[in-house]
């Protein structure tokens, strides 16, 4: 039995349960049946879990309600085991870190990280201009200009370092950075919150651990009152904005289903 804690076995599992023959095309699939498995294991999960409360709008509490994406990554282990690896998009409950949830690639809201530190820098410049802006003198109109100008370099330096906190594997070992992806596959900049989505924190955990993934389903869960898009379990393909360039490096080497629509 594995001894891995964001690894979940599928139990008496037997070799007559079908398995891929090709890793899933993550923009465009139907879930292969062991992802739905993995998927009914988690949804469970996610029905009985006593540990974080998280208002995904399955409740009576109406205010401030997040749904959630999450994914599954169906997995075989050096051990040779069958099981499934699990992540969320984004934060959950407010953090990264959840029983059974693969850690993010980067912690942004670590308490003792960079990131903590230089929002704050960033949050006093704030508070100073607009104290100066409320004077209303124009003797300080260059002081308030200069501290702009220092806010953005800040900004932009503090944004660079984020990205570069961000480095993704493939199943050969090879690494590259969030950036570097970013401007091979001519993008400015990468967009925010790349990096974050289910599918790149689920095939980072794999490659660092050694297990070779077999499927990948990602589904939603609660309610969106933003937009009628979202809708409560049903499958979604990765984002192509932000996961795009990711992927492409990512499953390189990997022997992929079809797309389907270039099919059709």
């Amino acid at each position: 039995m594995s001894k891995n804690a964001f690894f979940t076995p599928f139990e008496d599992f037997t070799a007559d349960f079908p398995l891929p023959d090709r890793f899933t095309f993550p923009f465009c699939y139907d879930p292969h049946p062991v992802s739905l498995l993995a998927v009914e294991m988690l949804q469970a999960h996610l029905e009985n879990q006593q540990d974080w409360q998280h208002n995904f709008g399955l409740s009576d509490d109406t205010e401030n309600i997040i749904g959630k994406m999450f994914g599954v990554l169906v997995v075989e282990t050096e051990d040779a085991e069958i099981g499934y690896i699990a992540a969320f998009s984004g934060k959950l409950a407010g953090g990264n870190h959840h029983a059974r949830f693969v850690p993010p690639i980067f912690d942004g809201v670590a308490a003792d990280g960079f990131l903590n530190a230089g929002m704050t820098a960033l949050s006093r410049m704030n508070d100073e201009i607009n104290q100066l802006e409320f004077l209303e003198n124009e003797l300080l109109r260059s002081q308030i200009s200069d501290l702009k100008g220092l806010r953005k370099k800040h900004s932009v330096a503090l944004q660079h370092a984020i990205f570069d906190q961000y480095n993704f594997l493939n199943q050969a070992g090879e690494q590259k950075s969030l950036r570097a992806l970013f401007a091979d596959a001519f993008y400015k900049n990468p967009p925010a919150g790349a990096g974050e989505c289910a599918a790149p924190k689920l095939l980072q955990y794999a490659f660092q651990n050694k297990m070779r993934p077999l499927a990948l389903a990602e589904f939603w869960w609660g309610m969106s009152p933003k937009s009628d898009f979202w809708k409560h379990k049903h499958f979604y393909p990765a984002c192509r904005e932000k996961c795009a360039p990711i992927l492409a490096h990512m499953l390189s080497g990997i022997e992929m289903d079809a797309n389907p629509v270039s099919e059709n």
